[in-house]
């Protein structure tokens, strides 16, 4: 008779680790697609900025020449659609401590030293993604800026 009751106790417990995969499967695949698309934007992030520090050795080897600085930075990286957008710009300005205020090539700065000539470089890419609609709140356009004197 004491056998009986606890034959009745035993649980089967067969099938019970199929279950438990399906129910964290989803959990598991979301996890991921969103590593997997977080990491390929970072890595597209980096090469935009790639771009731009390759459109600044060209204007510090080269000067100021808008389309020699454009194609260094669209070829520095094998993804395609890198663009200097907007175009390199180059103006005049004074260093201050929140960066550079622009002011005209014949003024004085605070410091009693004349302004200096700089040139900004810009690099922007459309994000590609891995899983397109897959939710994740991440930017639709990657850019980079970057100013360096030319004086």
């Amino acid at each position: 008779m004491a056998n009986r009751q606890t034959d009745r106790l035993k649980v089967c417990h067969s099938g019970s680790a199929a279950i438990e995969f399906g129910i964290s499967l989803p959990l598991l695949a979301l996890l991921f697609v969103a590593v997997a698309e977080i990491g390929f934007t970072a890595y597209q992030s980096l090469q935009v900025q790639n771009a731009v520090e390759a459109g600044l050795v060209y204007a510090v080897k080269h000067g100021n020449d808008s389309t020699g600085i454009s194609a260094a930075v669209a070829n520095s990286s094998n993804l395609a659609g890198i663009t200097a957008t907007p175009a390199p710009a180059q103006f005049c300005g004074c260093p201050a401590a929140s960066g550079i205020t622009t002011t005209s090539c014949t003024a004085t700065c605070g410091s009693g030293n004349s302004s200096n000539q700089y040139l900004q470089i810009n690099a922007s890419l459309t994000r590609l993604s891995i899983f397109p609609g897959s939710g994740l709140p991440l930017p639709a356009t990657l850019s980079a800026r970057s100013i360096v004197r030319l004086n």
